[in-house]
């Protein structure tokens, strides 16, 4: 049975149902563009599920028909036309920083599978969320752009990393300075995403995927993005040592025994997580 779990604010909903914790953005109004409470209680969700051990997957989605606009737009606009007095430049930097670390880069760090799952649009730094998980699954009307350059900015909460990773240097220099739109349909073709499916058939898609990851071997998967992360900018011996390194420890694990003896015995194993 599924348990809420209190955020603290209704920008953000929680909810473990078995060993897949789903995390909602949840402004609809306003395209679920990030708020400072949402963005303070997506950083203490993903905390406390990098150490919760009833978590094995995390998903990220968005309330209504949209995933995450970004920033937001309007209260900058606010802001800029209000009166002086807020936090300095060297405040704001730090705490900009404390937060993309919190919400992005844990995402991306965190040892343990996650998953975006993308009703609708995915813009500015709702896109850097979405790159920041590890696999994405679009609705077929779900569309992704940068969209800094038009309101600008430079970007934040890692997109430029992600998005370079993702499609080269070229390609992610021509999304951010253009802020184009790319479809489901080219964000499938350009590995931005890895399903795309039918409006209607995002949530189970998404519970198959996430239900999937969940029940497997989870210090394997561990290791395996440890692995991964570090391919992306490591040089290749010190890759191939960390590899013989998680290689070796997953090998004593109980999920590879397991795993080993269902093999022989031509059934599917039952990973338990140790």
């Amino acid at each position: 049975m599924a348990e809420s779990i209190d955020t603290g604010t209704q920008d953000l909903l929680a909810e473990l149902d078995g060993a897949v914790l789903t995390l909602t953005l949840n402004r609809p109004q306003a395209r679920n563009a990030m708020s400072g409470e949402m963005n303070q209680a997506l950083g203490q969700q993903l905390a406390a599920a990098e150490l919760d051990p009833r978590v094995r997957c995390v998903v990220l989605t968005g309330a209504g028909p949209g995933f995450c606009a970004g920033g937001d737009v309007k209260g900058m606009n606010e802001r800029n036309a209000g009166p002086g007095g807020g936090p300095s430049i060297d405040e704001a930097i730090a705490t900009q920083r404390v937060n993309q670390r919190a919400t992005a880069g844990k995402l991306f760090k965190m040892p343990k599978p996650t998953i975006a799952a993308l009703p609708g649009a995915a813009a500015g730094a709702g896109l850097s969320l979405a790159l920041a998980c590890d696999l994405r699954i679009m609705a077929r009307t779900a569309f992704l752009t940068t969209a800094f350059a038009k309101v600008g900015l430079a970007g934040d909460y890692g997109g430029t990393y992600f998005l370079s990773q993702l499609v080269g240097s070229a390609k992610a220099r021509e999304l951010y300075f253009l802020s184009e739109r790319v479809s489901a349909d080219e964000a499938l073709r350009l590995g931005l995403a890895n399903w795309v499916v039918e409006p209607d058939e995002l949530a189970a898609k998404t519970r198959e995927i996430a239900q999937r990851l969940a029940a497997g071997p989870a210090v394997c998967f561990r290791y395996m993005k440890e692995n991964l992360n570090r391919a992306m900018a490591g040089e290749v011996d010190e890759c191939l040592d960390l590899e013989a390194t998680h290689h070796v420890h997953s090998s004593r694990t109980a999920d590879h025994k397991e795993a080993a003896a269902a093999f022989v015995e031509k059934r599917e194993p039952t990973f338990t997580g140790r």
